[in-house]
């Protein structure tokens, strides 16, 4: 029998098997179409095959990212969510998650990574307190960075901003798209007869961290507690699939070794001390330097000979930086 895919995701909190709207979505497709995934759980992107998080490592070697990719790849493996879903509901089923994407994502992409108050309370210490050292120094502002230009793409302007305007803009949106999708949902468990399919992945996605994190510019979880069968929808599915204990019912647990350091062949005692050793060693030849203790006029000789060289690094450095964003 061939080895089960392996599907790397954020860690949960807050309630949630996941604290990415994206991981949710897999998470729960999977869920819902029994797809015997081995399931890793990670606070470092790094150690994920594609260097973000989802992603699904084929039994193949194949490496997916996108929610829709992987999706599409467990529906060829026979595991499809949507099978019994007339062509008029597959339509439907495309359509809200194409308004999802719209309306929806940008304003949850506003509340955790752009919002001043969210994004340093909560968002960034989240990841700067998982993360592990040294990567909690600099990722969690690349992803904002990272965050912002999507926002930016998803709403065709480049030279968008933070600001009162458009927060209020998109939370309207927002609004406007979590209205629509109670009014679909009716009084049904799910959205297409008894048993949940893709919509209800991408749904549960969206809105279960906007239910379940504790935001201090809560705006968007403050109208979604008016819906109150959307509310119930989250309840049920985090009940159903994904139970409080944590017990996910994948067909295999995550590795005892998934939660690992970042160097996978580097024991986590001699990490630490090999960490500690460069920190001691900095601290001395910054000290060794304030002091003069050390002289550096020969390099600072030979830096100021050639000042275009060290213009070149920084700028090429400077360019980096902003493609990272």
């Amino acid at each position: 029998m061939a080895a089960p895919d392996e599907l790397f995701c954020w860690e949960g909190d807050w309630g949630l098997p996941s604290v990415s709207t994206d991981c949710l979505v897999v998470l729960a497709y999977a869920q819902f179409a029994g797809a015997p995934l081995k399931l890793r759980k990670i606070s470092n992107p790094w150690r994920s095959p594609s260097g973000s998080l989802p992603a699904l490592r084929t039994n193949q070697k194949e490496t997916l990212s996108r929610p829709s990719d992987i999706i599409i790849h467990l529906r060829k493996q026979k595991f499809n969510a949507d099978y019994d879903l007339s062509a008029k509901e597959g339509a439907d089923s495309l359509a809200f998650i194409s308004l999802m994407e719209e309306k929806l994502m940008p304003a949850l992409i506003y509340a955790f990574w752009i919002e001043p108050k969210n994004y340093v309370d909560v968002t960034r210490r989240w990841y700067a307190e998982h993360m592990p050292f040294p990567l909690n120094f600099f990722l969690p502002g690349r992803m904002q960075r990272q965050q912002l230009e999507k926002l930016r793409l998803l709403r065709g302007d480049e030279r968008l901003e933070a600001g009162e305007e458009l927060e209020k803009e998109l939370y309207r949106d927002a609004a406007e798209c979590m209205n629509l999708l109670s009014q679909r949902l009716g009084s049904h468990k799910f959205f297409f007869g008894d048993s949940p399919s893709s919509l209800d992945a991408y749904v549960f996605g969206h809105l279960a961290p906007i239910l379940k994190c504790k935001l201090p510019n809560g705006k968007l979880q403050q109208h979604l507690k008016t819906l109150d069968n959307l509310t119930n929808f989250c309840t049920n599915i985090l009940q159903l699939y994904f139970p409080k204990d944590g017990r996910e019912s994948f067909s295999q647990k995550t590795s005892p070794h998934s939660e690992g350091g970042d160097f996978d062949h580097v024991p986590n005692k001699r990490r630490k001390q090999f960490l500690s050793a460069l920190v001691a060693l900095g601290a001395m030849l910054s000290y060794a330097l304030l002091t003069g203790m050390v002289s550096i006029q020969h390099a600072h000789h030979e830096a100021l000979e050639e000042p275009p060289d060290l213009q070149d690094i920084g700028s090429h450095h400077d360019h980096e930086d902003e493609g990272d964003g």
